[in-house]
């Protein structure tokens, strides 16, 4: 029978006591917020098993008179729907024994390779579900569907057409078109909607009793908006999803979509964790299926993916400079993130909205790895 994490949902009198174990973090969230990094922001430390601490800063919005960030707040997880949902799922179908990481998209999904433009059709018959968890399907980074479908069928048909830029394997491009056409594939394998799947067979075990797509409308209000969009939806972006191309597919897509406070977060990664302790219980993923598609694919060399997951790279990595080479984790373009050291038995969730009011402030890149420097040195 799986535990959550203890203490993933602490009463209001702990937070001095967090304050305390994490006073440089704290500090550097808060002067984050002053410096208009974000205007608010939740964050949770998990370590062997425990929840260490949630806490929260700043309000909904920049103004004073704003709704305050709490523990229990939920964000818009933008592509952290990539492993919390997407990826979850296809751990849970091929540990199952469903899911076949060799399965050719295009037998699950046969109009993507009927009708194929010419020179398209050979490279297009070799897309698998491992390409598109690794991103090396050739499929581009990006496609504005949103500006041309109106409708979602129009959407997932544009998505199905859309020319791939290489040959599957050849090259690297981290592609929200993938994981779209992986969600749609893994509901063929399920037999059901990704978002009723997942909740029943991902969120409910784990008691992620708050994660969800498509919020309720009495329910927007108590989630930070992401954006004031002049362009496309012409209003403040609060309670829905912020990616456009969700948004117009109904709130639901295999790369963006997903709500969620903290807590619940960290029972995810807790999830991931405790299979790969010594005589840990497999809470709900098994720990071959947690090793296999957290290890980076390396495929084509040089690229930092995993299977769904994302592993350190870069100087310095998102993650900073103290998670293990065997860490694994993913961002989110709201402004979330998730970092997971099995080699430390150590979670880190960090929650924003740093798309309000626009998208063009980048300031999250420089202070994420500074957040996880001072998390991990005061561990």
């Amino acid at each position: 029978m799986y535990s959550p994490p203890s203490n993933t949902h602490p009463p209001e009198n702990t937070t001095l006591a967090q304050n305390r174990r994490f006073a440089r973090t704290v500090a550097l969230l808060e002067e984050a917020r002053q410096d208009g990094v974000f205007p608010g922001a939740a964050w949770g430390v998990l370590h062997k098993g425990t929840v260490l601490a949630i806490h929260a800063c700043g309000g909904f919005t920049f103004s004073p008179q704003s709704p305050r960030i709490t523990p229990d707040t939920s964000f818009d997880l933008a592509s952290v729907t990539k492993v919390l949902a997407t990826t979850g799922v296809a751990m849970l179908l091929w540990q199952r024994g469903t899911l076949a990481l060799d399965s050719l998209l295009g037998d699950l999904l046969p109009a993507f390779v009927i009708g194929a433009a010419a020179g398209q059709g050979q490279w297009r018959r070799r897309v698998t579900v491992r390409n598109l968890l690794a991103h090396n399907s050739g499929l581009p980074a990006h496609a504005a569907f949103f500006e041309t479908c109106r409708s979602p069928g129009e959407i997932l048909r544009a998505a199905l057409r859309l020319p791939l830029t290489g040959a599957p394997g050849e090259q690297s491009a981290y592609s929200d078109p993938g994981f779209l056409l992986l969600g749609k594939a893994l509901e063929v394998v399920a037999g059901e909607p990704l978002d009723r799947f997942c909740r029943r067979e991902v969120f409910v075990p784990l008691g992620m009793a708050r994660t969800r797509f498509c919020p309720p409308a009495a329910e927007r209000g108590q989630i930070p908006p992401t954006e004031e969009d002049p362009v496309f939806r012409h209003r403040v972006v609060q309670g829905e999803v912020h990616d456009e191309n969700a948004f117009a597919l109904g709130g639901v897509s295999g790369h963006a979509g997903l709500f969620a406070p903290v807590g619940d977060v960290l029972s995810f990664a807790e999830a991931t964790l405790a299979p790969l302790r010594a005589g840990g219980a497999a809470a709900l993923f098994s720990p071959e299926a947690v090793r296999l598609f957290t290890s980076r694919v390396n495929i084509p060399p040089g690229s930092s993916r995993a299977l769904g997951w994302d592993t350190p790279s870069g100087s310095p990595s998102s993650s900073g400079d103290f998670f293990s080479p065997l860490s694994f984790g993913h961002l989110g373009y709201t402004g979330t993130s998730l970092w997971i050291d099995p080699v430390e038995d150590l979670a880190v969730v960090l929650l924003t909205n740093r798309t309000f009011p626009t998208r063009e402030n980048k300031k999250i890149q420089e202070l994420r790895p500074r957040f996880h420097n001072s998390v991990v040195d005061q561990l």
